[in-house]
């Protein structure tokens, strides 16, 4: 029986890298596209091995914006994924695209090409909100999209949208989570601005030039739009993301529930039996990388291998299905690591549980108030794990 596998697809380019972008992603690359799509072929190809007795459950394009790529590009990479690996049936394939620079007849291209669901980057639905992230498109491209989305025939598309920006108050913020609600999406990615070392956003803060926004004021924002999902008819699934009944994000699912996705393109991470590994972030490089050893087999352009030690390996599980609003139960861990959770991570979580930040009855999950302070748990369980478990410890799977 062939075993589920999802599969990313890295497109480092866009019109314009916004000031606040440190994820690999280059603007004014475009010459390199033809290159980089057969860099692509060839990528999938070597890594043929690593797709025997796998069936494809999910392919997700991520950047960058891979809605810069020709929708035949799009198509020949699918079909070449298809000719590799069979695909589950009713597989999940997203896209993201940019408002504004998609198209109606880029999208319809993209939906035959196999795209089912949309994710659209728009960030905001205020003028000066967009000016300040960098975004090239208006509010009303943002809803031009979604409506030639729905046209093309998708009946899954997403929308991201961004809180917690300097100067931003907690009524202009719901005025956007109330604008994408009126453009009845399915799903709504909710993600708090961070100020990433080494951006051009981040020196403006160390310029004086920009004053980050308050943390209380942040989690007025996260609660106060969940409030607003709920009521809509919104189920939050995840600490970002929320969507109507049957529209959850099945690719992104495989990253908070220790399943192996294979990493294509270049700066793709991907994390297979275990081990975690990354491409070569810059396209030229990745290009000439697969060039030179495709011939020789899988991972051609391979830039690092990770092992985690078996504490931070167990403390990653735990995190990433806490993000989750289902949680985990004891015997899932116990089957995925041989251990009892008890013993393992007891106290930590009998600490949490005290302060009012997960229940445990009967799956171990995170409260509402836990959602907000996610990330000092996970850091609490790490230390922990980190002093009472041995480091290489063999994982059972």
């Amino acid at each position: 029986m062939s075993r589920p596998i999802a599969v990313y697809v890295h497109i480092p380019f866009c019109t314009v890298k916004c000031g606040y972008c440190d994820f690999n992603a280059y603007a004014g690359m475009d010459a390199l596209k033809p290159a980089y799509l057969e860099a692509l072929l060839a990528e999938i190809r070597a890594n043929a091995p690593l797709l025997e007795g796998r069936t494809i459950a999910s392919v997700g394009f991520g950047g960058g914006t891979p809605g810069e790529l020709p929708a035949a590009h799009i198509a020949t990479v699918l079909d070449a994924l298809r000719n590799t690996a069979p695909f589950a049936p009713g597989a999940e394939v997203t896209l993201e695209v940019n408002p504004g620079t998609s198209s109606p007849a880029h999208l319809n291209a993209l939906r035959a090409a196999g795209v089912t669901r949309l994710s659209i980057g728009a960030q905001s639905f205020d003028p000066a909100e967009l000016a300040f992230l960098d975004r090239i498109h208006s509010p009303e491209a943002t809803a031009a999209t979604v409506a030639a989305a729905r046209a093309a025939g998708f009946t899954s598309v997403s929308l991201d949208l961004m809180y917690g920006l300097p100067g931003q108050p907690l009524e202009r913020w719901l005025a956007t989570v109330r604008a994408a609600l009126a453009l009845q999406p399915d799903h709504l990615s909710l993600y708090a601005l961070t100020i990433e070392p080494g951006t051009p956003l981040a020196r403006r803060v160390e310029r004086g030039e920009v004053t980050p926004a308050d943390p209380d004021l942040t989690a007025d924002m996260y609660e106060a739009a969940s409030d607003l999902l709920e009521t809509a008819g919104f189920e939050q699934y995840e600490l970002s993301n929320w969507a109507r009944p049957g529209h959850q994000s099945r690719h992104n699912r495989a990253y908070w529930t220790d399943a192996d996705y294979l990493a294509l393109g270049a700066g793709a991470h991907g994390y297979l039996a275990g081990e975690r590994y990354a491409n070569i972030d810059h396209p030229r490089a990745y290009i000439d990388a697969v060039a030179c050893n495709a011939p020789r087999g899988p991972r051609p352009a391979l830039a690092a291998v990770t092992t985690p030690p078996h504490p931070a390996h167990v403390a990653d599980w735990l995190a990433l299905r806490l993000r989750l609003l289902e949680g985990f139960s004891p015997r899932e861990f116990e089957a995925r690591w041989s251990l009892s959770l008890e013993a393992a991570a007891g106290p930590v979580l009998a600490d949490a549980e005290a302060a009012g930040l997960l229940e445990r009855s009967p799956r171990v999950r995170l409260t509402r108030r836990g959602r907000l302070l996610h990330g000092e748990l996970a850091a609490r369980l790490l230390a922990h794990l980190d002093r009472t478990l041995p480091r290489a410890a063999p994982a059972a799977r």
